[in-house]
């Protein structure tokens, strides 16, 4: 019966590394998308507030008095 139970650590061993291989291998081309749009989203908005402050100076936590 110990030889059984010996045997059980390599099954439940090879189901976690399908498991574990099934999930690293998942397509995920959906979340890139939805992030990518996102990104260029972001970048048109600090593009619209860099225009908007070359019009005007713009004051920043940072500015030495």
């Amino acid at each position: 019966m110990a030889s059984l139970a010996w045997l059980l650590i390599p099954l439940f061993a090879a189901i976690g590394a399908a498991i574990w291989g099934s999930w690293a291998a998942r397509d995920r081309t959906q979340g890139d998308i939805s992030e990518l749009a996102g990104y260029a989203r972001f970048r048109e908005a600090m593009d619209k507030a860099e225009r908007a402050g070359h019009k005007e100076k713009a004051h920043s936590g940072s500015d030495a008095v």
